[in-house]
């Protein structure tokens, strides 16, 4: 921009102002009544050439020269069919074809200039172009100011540089800090990017723009990745952007937002502090957290800062927690046209659905084939019903939404409440190396165990007379392999195998501690009983409280010490001589 420090300093030579009869200048240079500096030598121009030099009633009395006019001032040098001299008002205007060429080969071209020594404004008018070795500005008026050393226009234009054009209605330009300030809608062009907001500053030297409203940057390569911020900076070299202000960042068909964000369009990494949500509305999965890294070109993403995540579905949504989540995409191995997407719960995971809640040290689910995998201590709730073992597969049907079956690998345990409606310390049990659960009306309804198969299982039946269920006892069974079916009420060993034993006890004849497997462990306290509660390490319920019914045991075991002390009161008792 110092192309226009000509105009600024070579009228000064014209500075003994007498009125202020200016009709015909343009009104931004007018004079407001200062007093005018005096004249110094090196402030005079030098006429170099004119085809003639006139003076009459044509431009108020004031000389004028036309045909190829040459004036030069401190190596800087003005072209024009005419030029002006306002001797009296220390004001000049150059008509048709005007050009300044500077002395540093920066040059500003158009069909009329004008300059006031006195308020030192200038103003270029109509087919503007200012040229410097950093960039080009189009525009139809040009107005500079030579006290605040700053340029701008307002009827719209264009500033390009090597890699970008810039398109704005309104735009000042600071000398000193080569800063643009760009008011009104605003759009930079880049080779890989598009810029457009409201209100921005970009710096021609550190070539960063700083965003003061509604403002999107698209990726010209793919259009849905782009950046929306209604504040933030924008370092246009490295092409990354920091944003501060109801911020978006969309990246394939994903969308990151944040109380504060930063990404980088050239290694796609992203992340985002604060109120941070990760949308794929795809997926129809969203995952909260305090902290989220999102890694474009791995078309992958992590949240921690007690992260959740929540897949949506149309009747039972799943809701899932723990200390840090990941979520991804992966090509199918078998189809590399389908891609697959995982998510993952690391440290203390939990999940709950309606009819499914669970605890492990993690969580894998593959949600595009619905497998989801529960790793270390997992622990699995049913209703009534609770799962534990080594290890979990939950199948999910993709198209009901619904777990159709559990895999249970390594100390498999299953374990179901009597009756729900009580609260007695009854528990029906099977366990085993291996169990497969399988679902039915959203319940688990039948399980199969390999592999050293135990169970407990309360045995009732139905009164002929009073029509209620009668307790006959307790079955305990052994086999290789064990078939059961949850009841409403009950469970019922529909077959064992393999090595098979099995043996009812009336519940006069089961001493209490034989009632349950040594490793039971019924958890109330960790269990989940609403999606709210996967947001918490524990919602740290109190223990239920069960009695146990003891009472025809313990009445057997009265008759029996009964009946002991009877036999020793009958045997002869021996007498000391």
């Amino acid at each position: 921009m110092r192309i226009i420090l000509f105009l600024l300093l070579f009228i000064s030579a014209f500075s003994s102002a007498q009125d202020n009869k200016t009709t015909q200048m343009d009104p931004y240079i007018q004079n407001k009544g200062k007093p005018l500096p005096a004249v110094r030598p090196e402030d005079k121009v030098k006429i170099i050439h004119a085809d003639e030099f006139k003076k009459d009633t044509k431009y108020e009395g004031n000389q004028y020269m036309v045909g190829h006019v040459q004036i030069e001032h401190q190596g800087s040098i003005l072209y024009a069919d005419e030029v002006i001299l306002y001797n009296d008002q220390s004001l000049v205007k150059a008509i048709g074809n005007a050009k300044l060429q500077n002395a540093d080969g920066s040059v500003i071209t158009a069909q009329e200039m004008e300059y006031n020594g006195v308020t030192q404004k200038g103003v270029a008018k109509k087919d503007v172009v200012l040229t410097d070795p950093k960039q080009t500005i189009k525009t139809d008026i040009l107005y500079y100011d030579r006290l605040a050393n700053q340029a701008y226009f307002n009827t719209g234009g264009t500033i390009s540089d090597a890699q970008n054009v810039m398109y704005t209605k309104s735009a000042t330009y600071f000398l000193n800090t080569k800063m643009i300030d760009f008011v009104g809608n605003v759009k930079i062009d880049n080779p890989d990017y598009i810029i457009e907001g409201v209100n921005i500053k970009q710096n021609q030297n550190t070539k960063v723009a700083e965003f003061f409203g509604p403002t999107t940057i698209t990726n010209r390569a793919n259009r849905k990745n782009r950046i929306y911020t209604e504040k933030g900076t924008y370092r246009m070299e490295t092409k990354e952007a920091f944003l501060n202000k109801n911020s978006k960042i969309f990246y394939n068909d994903k969308i990151l937002t944040g109380d504060d964000m930063y990404f980088n369009n050239i290694t796609g990494f992203g992340k985002a502090t604060g109120n941070v949500t990760l949308d794929d509305p795809i997926e129809r999965r969203y995952i909260k957290g305090g902290y989220g890294e999102v890694f474009q070109k791995k078309d992958s993403a992590m949240m921690t800062q007690s992260p959740y995540a929540v897949k949506i579905m149309e009747k039972d949504s799943i809701y899932f927690a723990a200390e840090k989540i990941l979520s991804y995409q992966r090509r199918d191995s078998a189809d590399i046209t389908i891609k697959k997407s995982f998510l993952r719960a690391y440290r203390k995971g939990r999940i709950f659905k309606s009819n499914a809640q669970g605890r492990a040290d993690s969580i894998a689910f593959n949600e595009t084939d619905g497998i989801m995998h529960m790793y270390t201590k997992p622990i699995l709730w049913s209703g009534e019903k609770q799962v534990t073992g080594d290890k979990i597969e939950a199948y999910f049907n993709t198209k009901t939404e619904n777990i159709d079956s559990l895999k249970v690998i390594g100390n498999a345990y299953a374990i179901s409440k009597v009756d729900s409606l009580n609260l007695k310390d009854e528990f029906n049990q099977v366990k085993g190396k291996f169990m497969t659960v399988y679902y039915q009306n959203n319940e688990i309804k039948e399980a199969r165990v390999v592999g050293n198969a135990q169970s407990i299982a309360y045995v009732d039946d139905v009164d002929q007379e009073t029509k209620k269920p009668q307790r006959i006892g307790i079955t305990l069974s052994t086999c290789g392999i064990i078939g059961a079916l949850f009841e409403e009420t009950g469970l019922q060993i529909i077959s064992c195998s393999i090595a098979a034993n099995s043996d009812t006890y009336p519940m006069s004849k089961i001493e209490p501690e034989k009632r349950k497997f040594s490793d039971f462990n019924w958890n109330t306290k960790d269990r989940i009983r609403k999606w709210q509660d996967i947001l918490v390490d524990s919602p740290n319920y109190e223990e239920i409280k069960y009695s146990s019914d003891n009472e025809l045991f313990n009445q057997a075991q009265e008759a029996i010490d009964k009946e002991k002390a009877k036999e020793e009161a009958k045997k002869p008792k021996r007498v000391k001589k």
